[in-house]
């Protein structure tokens, strides 16, 4: 079979939407519409486009090339392999399941915990169910359409959807004056903030889930396993901008002065249903994180098993589960502390490595424009991620900051640009050496 049916495109267009959707995706929203007030628009038009735009193409990017290691083997082998244990290291065990279950917690349980309670103890007890849970649901990946897909995301929408409807009808005041970056540049700040969401480097990692999906659908031809990937992008991609939208719009009304958007959201639910808004707020927090948490357990658990193929994938998600229950007990304050610098280094490389993909025929898949532009955008992101961190870099670190765009986050878009050019030029160089080089030998064979 190579078509699937419009049923099936849709269920596993809301797996791939439930996988996407996950802690960052409820929190940061909301913080972006309190932080914008009246520059709303212009601020989630940026969200949107680096946290559904790059993710929709960064599943096209992956589909084309017939996954993330096949990619960035086009810069070259030993890249492929550390770049992708990076991406699923960082999206995994290291930042995004850690932070899912650590968000699930102080979302779904702290609330109704009495006082007094050890809440390290309350911490540790809860995500070892968690993962638990997790890692029993992982174990059969081939469920997860029907999991996912058939129950635990409609429910989902159906309860995002009811505290939308239900803030339409309430009397909020107008937005108020924007925060911080946002006053003068709303647009730039929303695109950098939806780096937060990780969906971009996620997207690079569900393409071996979904592939699976389709072949377990009985899909064979590569080209429609491709061209169904696209489409479920696409609509996972659309349902994510409906409710970006629709958090961003609760935050610019909520006038709170919350630290962050998971307190801008409890206020919000508050204030429409009162205190049947912690159980409606706990339920939504936890079916996203846990939807988020068991695809990333099941693509990581896969790609580790294709690379150590000694290694079980039964034993890949147990050693994975057990280490983000670990990293999830440090906090979800110290988990947010450390993901800023890290996705401040990798987010530049995956958005560039999908720009080379989608854009590989105009290139001509030349070597030298993957390896040049990968290598300049690596150089700048990593010092910018060091800056971030509060190293002191020297001359180099004031050199950095000279380039163009980078107080507004794109710090590292000219060194790609003059990196593409300069692969281009180089590879031409180096074709018509070999062209000359061909003509002599063919010359003295004479």
């Amino acid at each position: 079979m190579n078509a699937l049916s419009r049923k099936d495109t849709l269920f596993i267009s809301l797996m791939l939407f439930s996988l996407f959707f996950g802690a960052g995706n409820l929190i940061f929203p909301p913080f972006l519409g309190q932080s914008a007030g009246s520059e709303l628009w212009p601020a989630v038009t940026g969200f949107i486009l680096s946290a559904v735009g790059l993710p929709i193409l960064g599943v096209i990017a992956v589909a084309k090339s017939n996954g993330l290691h096949s990619l960035a083997n086009r810069v070259h082998p030993v890249f492929a392999v550390v770049f992708t244990v990076m991406i699923y290291l960082a999206i995994g065990p290291f930042l995004g399941i850690p932070r899912a279950g650590s968000l699930a917690f102080e979302m779904g349980v702290q609330p109704f915990l009495p006082e007094g309670v050890n809440v390290k103890a309350a911490l540790f007890g809860y995500t070892f169910c968690y993962f638990a849970l997790a890692y029993w649901l992982a174990l059969k990946p081939s469920k997860l359409v029907d999991r996912f897909g058939k129950v635990l995301t409609p429910v989902l929408l159906v309860l995002i959807s009811l505290i939308f409807i239900r803030a339409l009808s309430y009397p909020f005041e107008p937005a108020g004056q924007p925060a911080g970056n946002y006053v003068t540049k709303a647009f730039a700040t929303g695109f950098t903030d939806g780096y937060a969401t990780m969906d971009t480097i996620a997207a690079l990692n569900f393409g071996i889930v979904i592939a699976m999906a389709l072949k377990q659908k009985g899909m064979t031809s590569a080209k429609s396993i491709m061209s169904s990937s696209i489409r479920a992008g696409v609509i996972a991609g659309t349902l994510l901008a409906i409710i970006y939208l629709m958090l961003a719009y609760l935050g610019s009304v909520s006038h709170a002065n919350a630290a962050n958007g998971a307190i801008t959201l409890t206020n919000i639910v508050f204030t429409l249903f009162g205190p049947f808004g912690a159980v409606l707020l706990g339920v939504v927090f936890t079916l996203a994180c846990l939807t988020t948490s068991v695809g990333l357990l099941t693509s990581c658990s896969q790609y580790f098993e294709q690379l150590v193929p000694k290694v079980s994938y039964k034993v890949w998600v147990s050693t994975i589960a057990v280490f983000s229950l670990l990293v999830a007990n440090l906090g979800l304050t110290m988990i947010l502390k450390i993901s800023v610098p890290v996705l401040t280094a990798i987010y530049p490389v995956a958005i560039m490595l999908i720009v080379l993909s989608l854009t590989n025929s105009l290139i001509k898949g030349k070597q030298g424009v993957y390896a040049l532009s990968i290598l300049f955008v690596g150089i700048v992101s990593v010092t910018d991620a060091c800056l971030q961190s509060g190293l002191n870099l020297g001359a180099w670190g004031e050199l950095v900051k000279t380039l163009p765009l980078y107080n507004t986050g794109f710090g590292w878009l000219v060194p790609a640009i003059a990196g593409a050019m300069g692969g281009y030029l180089l590879s031409l160089y180096n074709l018509k050496g070999k062209v000359v080089h061909s003509k002599q030998v063919k010359s003295y064979s004479k």
